[in-house]
């Protein structure tokens, strides 16, 4: 694999960070499987799992419509920032910490794409922006979560600091922008597939003969 890059700046404190983190791991061996599978899949498993449930929630509301709508465009976000992620990696070719130093700890299997910024990062911080755009019921534990995700994938060895705060700032500002541009057209197109009954029971999990005031809830958000 080529790369230009071995460290981004900071240098100093996302080498120090990191060989810090990289020591507690080797001194709290008992949290290696847990922290392992949190970094690898239980971080985005359980954000799934919040973002499911919000999209449960919001199709029980009575605004139904701008709900969903939002709880949609934040799955769609997670995505958009995914594969602008993938830009900015190959752009910044800043090669995995592991690479660089090589007897540092890895409890995951060692990857050969770039290291800034975090893919899990950047999906994690798309979700908790999204999630507490919709409801901080739903957006403490996201932002939580991806907190967490965040500070294990520097745990067990997969990146310096700088690569997840990165990628957690650029999920959120690409969620932002998303929910900020598309919030209220995808509101509009939510409301319409509620007057279209195999579509409605996508956006909410009320009778028919109760839609008219979703309807009205609508119309007052464009």
């Amino acid at each position: 694999m080529l790369a230009t890059t071995t460290v981004l700046r900071p240098v100093g404190l996302n080498t120090r960070v990191y060989l810090d983190a990289n020591r507690l791991s080797r001194h709290t061996g008992w949290a290696h499987s847990f922290m392992a599978a949190w970094a690898l899949w239980g971080g985005l498993l359980l954000l799934a799992v919040l973002t499911i449930g919000a999209y449960w929630s919001a199709r029980r509301r009575r605004d139904s419509a701008p709900s969903v709508a939002i709880v949609v465009l934040t799955g769609a976000a997670s995505v958009i920032a995914l594969g602008l992620n993938q830009l900015v990696s190959h752009a910044a070719a800043e090669i995995r910490p592991y690479w660089t130093h090589a007897s540092a700890l890895v409890l995951v299997s060692k990857a050969n794409d770039y290291s800034f910024p975090s893919d899990h990062a950047t999906v994690a911080g798309a979700l908790a922006l999204g999630l507490a755009w919709y409801s901080w019921r739903f957006g403490i534990p996201a932002i939580l979560v991806a907190l967490f995700l965040a500070f294990a994938r520097v745990y067990v060895g997969a990146h310096y600091p700088g690569d997840v705060v990165a990628g957690l700032l650029l999920g959120a500002a690409v969620a932002a922008l998303v929910l900020a541009s598309l919030r209220k057209p995808a509101a509009v197109i939510a409301q319409r597939a509620l007057s279209a009954m195999p579509f409605a029971v996508l956006v909410t999990s009320r009778r028919r003969g109760d839609l008219s005031d979703s309807r009205h809830d609508a119309a007052d958000s464009r």
